[in-house]
């Protein structure tokens, strides 16, 4: 059973500072205000702790106040395969709104807190704020899209130009957060790197190594520093997902 901790929240979303990468950005601020009530309590999940697990049944979608988790589906093979990392400001859960059950399984990678957000309520809150429900159907949109871009990677990359296209996303999404979009620590082990580029563990540290040498990056157990993102960019030939 994840060890979880709900708490009621001190502050709504409309004093969140990551409010213009969740569910009210693009909102005024009366439909913010509208809104604020919509997220009554906060979950806190520690690190190697399940928010939910794939067949829970579906009742909430979650916003990631802090922390960085991974999201996992069963293998044929048994194992756990990495489908995605998900940080502070996105949302976890859209997966259970088609059949009621969550898909996949979500892991905190460090202690992480989320913002609950009942699904019924949410819906009910759609139909009178227009906004609301534009926004979220913009956050789908961008959730079959991002699918659908590392459908692309897997299938149409090399190993080494999965590796720069997943770290240039990692410094993008870091930069919309306003952190260093060169200097980051990797939450995620190499393990689950591979797992989530579908490449073996040693590909991924052999490649860090390779890019360390040709000064892309420089790589100290977790930390992470880019030097050249031009030639990480060259290297992909493409935008990153």
């Amino acid at each position: 059973m994840a060890a979880t901790t709900l708490h009621q929240l001190k502050s709504t979303c409309s004093s969140c500072s990551l409010r213009e990468l969740c569910l009210p950005m693009g909102l005024t601020s009366d439909e913010v205000e509208q809104i604020d009530h919509l997220v009554a309590t906060r979950r806190r999940v520690k690190g190697g702790d399940s928010l939910y697990h794939a067949g829970d049944a579906f009742g909430s979608i979650y916003a990631v106040r802090s922390g960085f988790f991974k999201s996992t589906v069963l293998a044929e093979d048994g194992r756990d395969q990495v489908t995605g990392f998900h940080m502070a400001g996105e949302i976890l859960g859209l997966d259970g709104i088609g059949t009621d059950k969550h898909a996949c399984s979500i892991v905190a990678l460090e202690d992480s807190e989320v913002c609950i957000i009942p699904f019924p309520r949410l819906e009910e809150v759609s139909a009178k704020v227009r906004g609301l429900q534009r926004q979220f159907h913009r956050l789908m949109s961008r959730a079959i899209v991002r699918d659908q871009k590392v459908m692309l990677l897997l299938g149409s990359m090399r190993a080494e130009e999965r590796v720069a296209a997943f770290l240039l996303n990692l410094s993008q999404r870091f930069t919309a957060r306003g952190y260093s979009p060169s200097d980051f620590n990797l939450r995620m082990t190499r393990e689950e790197i591979g797992s989530f580029l579908g490449i073996k563990l040693e590909t991924v540290s052999r490649i860090f190594s390779r890019f360390q040498e040709q000064a892309l990056v420089e790589v100290r157990q977790k930390h992470m520093r880019i030097l050249d993102v031009s030639g990480l960019k060259r290297l992909t030939g493409k935008e990153a997902c």
